[in-house]
């Protein structure tokens, strides 16, 4: 088995449980998942089955999400797990929100929330946070594309918005930054991820779905489908070198290629150098 499944992580589990379902399903120990989601967080999850988890460098990385702020009140993880910190009973306007959402878009400076797997000096941000240790969180560049409003309620002080960004960003921290430009504060309290690279939530399996192995066949998205790389269809001489890791003629002048046969199956990933292709990662 091999390819690529698009599931629809509920809120509720970790990633890392639907990758344990899926192994459980199929009896294949070779599954991942290409970015992690939060808990309390649901939406796409692109998951590798088989040789697919050699490819998920080669996918795209950038991300689109809806999230949902509560602005007024902040609290110590910027969501609804955390414990609040700071309370606000000021009121703002739809004028002001779009303001400050202006600053946010393009290439900015985001710090990670404390409580994030990040590791620092070989230890995780959110141990030093349990133990009540200080340590010293660097920025980091993030590109948010577009911010956009989906939804403002000014009696409940609750804003929705979607949001496309790079990879690496963490809506948390955007909610907590917007709150706090704001003057009023702000958590994070709904999060859907819909879209991951190539996969997007319209297409996106609900994981009550898979069942048996079978379901897991039908679902399953050729590579292919996801990878935006050129495709270079190789003859059976061509095969017979790339099988035995021999580069192989060409005139493409793109840096990485794909290789595949007359059946639509990945045969290869290459790398280009001189009017060759030399084989990096081969699947037959």
């Amino acid at each position: 088995m091999f390819g690529f499944l698009n599931i629809y992580k509920p809120s509720g589990i970790t990633s890392h449980d639907v990758i344990s379902i899926l192994r459980k399903i199929t009896k294949i120990k070779q599954i991942g998942h290409t970015g992690t989601l939060d808990p309390f967080a649901e939406g796409v999850l692109p998951v590798c089955i088989g040789k697919a988890t050699r490819l998920i460098e080669y996918l795209d990385d950038e991300k689109a999400y809806i999230g949902t702020i509560q602005l007024g009140k902040s609290t110590t993880t910027y969501d609804t797990e955390g414990d609040i910190v700071k309370t606000s009973s000021k009121k703002v306007n739809l004028q002001d929100i779009e303001t400050v959402l202006k600053n946010f878009t393009g290439e900015i400076e985001q710090l990670p929330p404390i409580y994030s797997a990040i590791k620092i000096k070989g230890k995780k941000l959110y141990e030093y946070a349990r133990a009540g240790e200080s340590v010293d969180i660097q920025p980091r560049k993030i590109n948010i594309k577009h911010l956009d409003i989906i939804r403002w309620n000014p009696e409940t002080m609750q804003l929705e918005l979607y949001i496309e960004c790079s990879k690496g960003t963490y809506i948390r921290s955007l909610a907590n930054d917007i709150g706090e430009s704001l003057e009023v504060y702000g958590h994070l309290i709904k999060l859907v991820r819909a879209k991951a690279g190539c996969f997007e939530l319209k297409n996106a399996i609900k994981l009550e779905n898979i069942k048996t192995t079978d379901d897991v066949f039908a679902n399953l998205i050729n590579p292919l489908e996801c990878l935006n790389y050129p495709v270079y269809y190789v003859n059976n001489d061509e095969y017979q070198l790339i099988a035995n890791g021999n580069p192989i003629k060409t005139n493409c002048d793109s840096k990485a290629i794909i290789l595949t046969n007359s059946e639509n199956r990945i045969i290869a990933v290459g790398e280009i150098k001189n009017n060759l292709i030399k084989p990096i990662k081969v699947f037959i």
